[in-house]
Order: structure tokens, then C-alpha cells, then sequence
């Protein structure tokens, strides 16, 4: 079994994001966001982040672009044009059209954290990812939801 964890920086301070991180044994922090160096991301703007997880968590920062959604379905699902259900559901098109689980090595996911701005898994789509890449790959991940 592959263990892997999703996680969402807001709402948290650097000291419980940080912290949930190490006490899951992160190894490696794949980064699913879009935009990854807003001035909104605070201390989760990429470039500090591989300084804070090398230094406090001894973990690796990965992107992983395939992950993204598009601008535009995010942008529309932000306005508020389109539904959790309608957004979720054109996500899930988007994996399958980029064929994620043929070019995504499962290794990578072994003690691995999905990164997301949301701070719950409820409503994003790190959460929409890991489930589908565990539907595709054979229920071989075991999943954890820090928050």
C-alpha cells in the first residue's frame, strides 16, 4: 500500500502546516496548485516552501502540472459560473484527457502530500485527484486527509 496525504495551506499557520507534515513522515510535497506564487500563498509561495520543507520537515517539493486544473474552469468555479458538481465533473474529464495515471509514477506518491490552497479536502480538487489516480491504479493508495 502507497501512503499518501492531501493537504491545504489555508486557515493554517506555517506552525500546524509544518507540523501535520511531519508528523505524517512527509516525504516528498506534490504541489497540484495552479498559481503556486501568489502573494496570497504566504509561506506557501513555491520558492519558500523547498527552503521550509528541506529545513523543518526534510522533505522534497514537487510540481505536479498535470494535476492543475485550467485557469479558466478554476476562474469560472471561482466566479461562481459553474458548480462544485459541474467542476468537479469537468476536473475529472481533464485528468482522463491528460491520461495522468500513464504519466505519473505511483512511486512518487509513497509517503507523498497533495498540495492545494483549500483548506479542507471537501471542495478541491487534491481530493478529486488522489481518488481518481487510486480508481485508476487499483485502489493501491491509502489515503489521509490532514486539516
Amino acid at each position: 500500500m502507497i501512503e499518501v496525504s492531501t493537504i491545504g495551506f489555508t486557515s493554517k499557520s506555517a506552525e500546524r502546516f509544518f507540523g501535520l507534515l511531519r508528523q505524517e513522515k512527509v516525504e516528498t510535497l506534490l504541489d497540484v496548485r495552479l498559481n503556486n506564487t501568489s502573494q496570497l500563498s504566504g509561506f506557501a509561495k513555491k520558492a519558500d516552501l523547498k527552503f521550509f520543507l528541506s529545513e523543518l520537515v526534510g522533505a522534497r517539493y514537487v510540481e505536479l502540472h498535470d494535476l492543475a486544473p485550467e485557469g479558466e474552469m478554476l476562474k469560472r468555479y471561482m466566479k461562481k459560473e459553474l458548480s462544485w458538481d459541474s467542476y468537479a465533473k469537468a476536473y475529472i474529464e481533464l485528468l482522463a484527457k491528460r491520461r495522468v495515471e500513464s504519466n505519473l509514477d505511483i512511486e512518487q506518491f509513497n509517503r507523498g502530500c497533495l498540495l492545494c490552497s483549500e483548506d479542507k479536502p471537501h471542495h478541491c480538487h487534491r481530493r478529486l485527484a488522489v481518488e481518481y489516480l487510486n480508481e485508476r491504479w487499483g485502489n493501491k493508495l491509502k489515503i489521509k486527509h490532514l486539516f
